[in-house]
């Protein structure tokens, strides 16, 4: 008998075990500990970004590297030396601007290169596909030193595909067309676990189409960034900047008739709407109001 009792203490702690744990990490995306992301939904930028990425990085003298890598396989074909791209981020206050471009793991991994990163209070990844990204830099010593720039109170920016790549799963990363949401590339970063982000969300009526990858995968935030707007996230919570809106995919949608949000019922295609300056906590899935 006790035998029994045991045998089904084991198998009910099991059970409640995988209910709680399943519950729990379907509720919690983490942001880096130590240091600071922006990121932003693509279209032209008004200057409250580049304050923003300055004030972060440690004012105007602070080091900063921008990485073009995915705009295309070869980005200073156009821009020899990457002039006009340093020139750009000068013209905006920064003082101490590098560009760095590898198109290949073993140029991500080479020394030299990595040095110059080591160095960075900032870096900027601009727009473009987010699939060459993660073939150039992901798990090289690159990538490494990406994260040791936010482990040491730095900040990563990103717009467009350079914010897409800051999330966990890796929305529209097909190397043939940005119009698969799930494509041959599904991993980012993860500068910010356990989310999906999406960008130029309204102004390309792309709302719904996140939705494909939260039905595959229901334990992911869903983040839609509209242009000329973005998030600044430190820790686990995050803050709206800029003009336009934020889309929210958490389950909830917000009702009028009770004035609260509530939670959407199995199947239903919602979200929720932020706009400058309010924030939220992604540890819980729930608006600082």
């Amino acid at each position: 008998m006790k035998r029994k009792c045991a045998t089904l203490t084991f198998f009910l702690a099991l059970f409640f075990f995988a209910f709680d744990s399943s519950s729990l990490y379907g509720q919690i995306s983490e942001g880096p500990e130590n240091g600071s992301l922006l990121i932003i939904g693509g279209g032209r930028l008004d200057s409250v970004f580049y304050q923003s990425f300055m004030d972060e990085a440690g004012g105007p003298e602070a080091p900063i590297v921008v990485i073009p890598t995915a705009g295309s396989d070869d980005p200073e074909k156009s821009d020899p030396g990457f002039e006009r791209l340093a020139d750009a981020y000068r013209k905006r206050g920064f003082k101490n601007v590098s560009v760095l471009h590898a198109s290949s793991k073993e140029e991500a991994n080479a020394v030299t290169f990595v040095q110059k990163l080591q160095a960075a209070k900032g870096i900027w990844f601009t727009g473009g596909r987010q699939w060459r990204l993660m073939d150039a830099y992901f798990e090289t010593a690159s990538y490494d030193a990406f994260r040791r720039v936010l482990e040491n109170g730095g900040i990563i920016a990103g717009t467009s595909a350079g914010a897409t790549i800051q999330g966990s799963y890796l929305a529209r990363g097909d190397s043939k067309t940005n119009t698969i949401m799930m494509g041959d590339h599904e991993e980012g970063f993860s500068f910010i676990t356990n989310i999906a982000i999406d960008q130029h969300v309204l102004r390309r009526n792309r709302q719904f189409d996140i939705f494909e990858i939260l039905d595959a995968h229901p334990e992911l935030l869903g983040i839609g960034l509209d242009e000329n707007t973005g998030i600044l996230v430190k820790g686990d919570h995050f803050e709206v900047v800029g003009k336009s809106y934020v889309l929210v995919y958490d389950g909830t949608f917000w009702h009028a008739e009770s004035n609260s949000y509530k939670k959407a019922a199995p199947g239903e295609r919602v979200f929720h709407l932020m706009k400058s300056g309010q924030k939220y906590h992604m540890a819980n899935w729930t608006r600082v109001e």
